[in-house]
């Protein structure tokens, strides 16, 4: 999908893959399955997609897999055979309409994949987000178009712009809303327990498991998973994760039995996902499976029109009893200075932290922290080698993706390094100052070599 921004206010286009899978001779004549998964299983057995009544049908007999290089057909090991024409085949790439036999039964697949125009949303709120700009207005439409499907969807955008919001917005809109909707953070679980975590455990599994317990794919039967800071997730539970997602069923760390899930996955990350494919640390295949469509979310400091509603909404919604409904004008014209590194969250945390020193229903200037207290909407002039946000400017020869790790590895450190020195050292504060938990802070400082 075309990255979705406030630049160019014009419809963009979006691919919905489906395809229908349709029983034409035998006793199920006439059985079909119109579906948007990747994954469609036939055979004897009840638990297949498509349950195929016939006695030279094995009960797990063939898949169709949706490939990052086309659809496939699989026999799964069947007794009679998967036929193309007069041709026994083990594996092979189908066309958009193709005709096959699974034993003495005829079946018709057909590509059913449409490309739309994504024209931004009417209105300026959808199930808690909130934005007139154009591009928000694109991420409602978005949100309102894929919702009902079964779709994977890859929401990518900086820390606070609002990833979570939009996965519950997608549950909520979705057939799936009365079911379970689980969250898992993929950065703040030790490597070694991640597995267990998502997947479940058995009695034993490890030090320290003193019984069974089910995890989060287990939980969110016929709900769906948010899988929060994707990109940090180890390799070796990323091939464990594919399984899954391409097998429907779990089988807990200690274990032998699996157990059939029903979920739909939602992931998000502020990571370059494609460039950690590039460099290793991310499996192709997953990211694949998981960016079926891939919803980019804008940061606050480019959508700052949305200023005037996303205010009020989240003094709405600060969750306790007080007085204040907007901001002085001052105010207003501070936060429009700002360059909000923190977006949304960070929009959040000063209205909330601000709300105790003010009087009266109008949110004033000197309740603000001092930085914002001074910011003004004059551009930094810029230092050699910066640019006027204070972060290092690409070389001439650098490639996109290099230039682009090395500012951010810049605007990371600079940002701790601020934040720590505000928080007088101390984590617990720096983790609410920056509106995350205390482990991705102690996280990011590891990784960057600070304290």
């Amino acid at each position: 999908m075309d990255e979705i921004t406030n630049v160019i206010p014009q419809a963009r286009r979006l691919t919905l893959r489906r395809m229908r899978i349709r029983v034409e001779t035998g006793a199920s004549a006439g059985a079909e399955v119109t579906t948007d998964r990747d994954i469609v299983r036939m055979g004897s057995n009840p638990h297949n997609d498509l349950v195929v009544q016939d006695d030279t049908v094995s009960r797990s007999h063939a898949e169709i897999v949706r490939m990052e290089d086309g659809v496939l057909l699989r026999d799964l090991g069947s007794t009679n055979g998967t036929f193309v024409g007069p041709i026994r085949v083990r594996e092979v790439y189908l066309p958009e309409t193709q005709r096959f036999r699974i034993g003495r039964t005829e079946i018709t697949f057909e590509s059913l994949d449409e490309v739309v125009d994504i024209v931004p949303s009417e209105d300026d709120r959808l199930e808690g987000l909130v934005g007139r700009s154009v591009a928000m207005r694109a991420v409602f439409a978005v949100i309102e178009r894929v919702a009902p499907t079964d779709l994977t969807v890859l929401i990518t955008g900086e820390t606070g712009t609002g990833k979570e919001l939009v996965s519950r917005a997608m549950h909520a809109r979705s057939p799936r809303r009365d079911g379970p909707f689980e969250v898992f953070d993929c950065g703040a679980v030790a490597s070694s327990l991640v597995e267990a975590e998502l997947f479940g455990h058995e009695r034993g599994a490890f030090t320290g498991a003193h019984q069974g317990r089910p995890g989060v794919f287990e939980r969110a039967h016929r709900g769906t998973v948010f899988l929060d800071e994707l990109g940090e997730l180890p390799l070796p539970v990323q091939a464990a994760l594919l399984r899954v997602l391409e097998q429907r069923e779990v089988r807990r760390v200690g274990g032998r039995d699996v157990k059939p899930v029903d979920v739909r996955v939602v992931a998000a990350t502020n990571r370059d996902l494609a460039a950690e494919v590039e460099a290793g640390r991310f499996r192709r295949d997953l990211y694949y499976r998981l960016a079926v469509v891939e919803l980019q979310l804008p940061p606050l400091r480019s959508r700052l029109e949305d200023l005037p509603l996303l205010i009020p909404h989240l003094l709405a919604t600060a969750g306790f009893d007080h007085p204040v409904k907007d901001v002085s004008d001052e105010v207003a014209e501070a936060f429009e200075a700002w360059r909000w590194p923190g977006n949304v969250r960070e929009l959040r945390n000063v209205l909330l932290r601000a709300i105790p020193f003010s009087a009266g229903s109008t949110l004033t200037l000197d309740a603000l922290p001092e930085a914002l207290q001074e910011a003004t909407p004059a551009t930094p002039i810029a230092t050699e080698g910066e640019d006027g946000a204070g972060l290092p400017l690409p070389g001439p020869d650098e490639q996109f993706h290099e230039a682009k790790d090395r500012i951010l590895e810049a605007f990371e450190r600079h940002y701790l390094e601020t934040l720590m020195e505000r928080a007088g050292g101390n984590l617990s504060r720096a983790a609410r100052l920056a509106g995350v938990d205390r482990k991705t802070v102690s996280r990011l400082l590891k990784r960057h070599d600070i304290r």
